[in-house]
C-alpha cells in the first residue's frame, strides 16, 4: 500500500468507478479476492531465497499484525524483483508475483474507496477550528487505505463498519498532531471534542449545567474536565478585534511603534562592521579608540 498512500490525492477522481458503495456481499468476496491474490504471490515467491528470508524472519511487535504480513509480502516481492535483474531464472517468477501483487493492490484500492461517504461523514463532524474539513476529508482517505489493508472478511463484520474506526483514529490523530500550536495527547483531544458535545447538548436542551456536569458527561473528575477546557484557544494576530469601518487586527496593538524593526537592525549592524573594517585599514590604534568612544560605535 506504499505506492497508495503517496499517489492517492494525485489519481483519486470523486467521479470515478472506483468510488462505487458495495453491498456487504460484495465486501466480503473482494476481500477474499484480494486474499487469493496474495496467496498467489507467495506461491510465485516460494523456494526463493530472497523471498523467504523476509517472509519467514521473527517479525518485530509492530509486525506481528495482519498489515505487517502485508508489508513483509511488498517488500519480498520488491526484493525478488531486484533479485531477479542479476539472475534471469529468476525473471518468471519475478512477473508472476508483480502480476499478482498489483492485481490485489488495485482490489484493496477499490475496497478502500467504496467507503468514500464515511471519510466525508467523519469529516464533517470532525471540522473545526484546528483542521477544516478538505484536510480531514484526505486524511480520512488514508484511514480507509489503512482499513482496506487489513480487513477480514471471515470476522462477521462489514468493511463500512470496520473502516469507519480507522477513518475517525487518523483525523484525530492528524488534528492532534498538526492542528494544534502545541500538541495534546490524543485522549486528550477527544475528552476535549466529548466536553463540547456535552456543553453543546445542554444548551440546546436549555438545561443548566456546571463543570461538575460536563465531567460526569464525559467520565473524567472535574479537575480534568477544567483543564482540558482551558487548552487550545488559539488566537490569530490577523483577526479583527474591533468593529467598524477599517477593523484592526491584533497585531497593530501589540507593536511596538517606538521599536526598531530586525531589518534596520541588520542593516545597522553591516554599517558597522564595514565601519570598523576600515578604521583597522587606515587609522592608528588610538585614533581608532578615540572615534569609537566618541560615536559610541562599540556600545550602540
Amino acid at each position: 500500500m506504499r505506492t497508495a498512500f503517496h499517489d492517492f490525492r494525485k489519481t483519486f477522481r470523486p467521479d470515478s468507478p472506483d468510488s462505487e458503495r458495495l453491498t456487504a456481499e460484495q465486501e466480503r468476496d473482494m476481500a477474499r479476492c484480494i486474499r487469493t491474490a496474495e496467496q498467489h504471490v507467495r506461491e510465485a515467491l516460494a523456494g526463493i531465497d530472497e523471498a523467504e528470508d523476509i517472509l519467514m524472519r521473527r517479525p518485530k511487535r509492530v509486525e506481528r499484525t495482519r498489515a505487517g504480513a502485508v508489508d513483509r509480502l511488498e517488500e519480498a516481492v520488491r526484493a525478488v524483483q531486484k533479485a531477479a535483474k542479476e539472475q534471469p531464472e529468476l525473471r518468471k517468477y519475478a512477473r508472476q508475483a508483480i502480476h499478482a501483487w498489483n492485481e490485489s493492490e488495485n482490489l484493496r484500492w477499490k475496497l478502500a474507496m467504496s467507503g468514500l461517504r464515511i471519510a466525508h461523514g467523519e469529516a464533517r463532524k470532525l471540522a473545526g477550528p484546528f483542521l477544516d474539513e478538505e484536510d480531514l476529508v484526505q486524511e480520512g482517505y488514508i484511514g480507509l487505505l489503512r482499513a482496506a489493508k487489513r480487513f477480514d472478511p471471515d470476522r462477521g463484520i462489514r468493511f463500512s463498519t470496520y473502516a469507519r474506526w480507522w477513518v475517525r483514529a487518523q483525523m484525530t490523530r492528524a488534528i492532534d498532531h498538526t492542528g494544534r500550536p502545541v500538541r495534546l495527547p490524543g485522549c486528550a483531544v477527544e475528552q476535549t471534542r466529548n466536553l463540547r458535545k456535552a456543553m453543546k447538548r445542554f444548551e440546546t436542551m436549555g438545561t443548566g449545567y456546571t463543570l461538575a456536569d460536563l465531567a460526569d458527561e464525559v467520565g473524567i473528575d472535574e479537575a480534568r474536565a477544567r483543564l482540558l477546557l482551558s487548552q487550545g484557544n488559539v488566537v490569530s494576530l490577523d483577526e479583527p478585534v474591533d468593529d467598524g469601518p477599517r477593523p484592526r487586527t491584533l497585531d497593530k496593538f501589540l507593536a511596538d511603534d517606538e521599536a526598531s524593526s530586525p531589518d534596520d537592525d541588520a542593516i545597522h549592524g553591516q554599517q558597522l562592521g564595514r565601519i570598523r573594517t576600515a578604521f583597522q585599514a587606515v587609522l592608528t590604534e588610538r585614533e581608532r579608540f578615540v572615534l569609537t568612544r566618541r560615536y559610541g560605535l562599540d556600545d550602540g
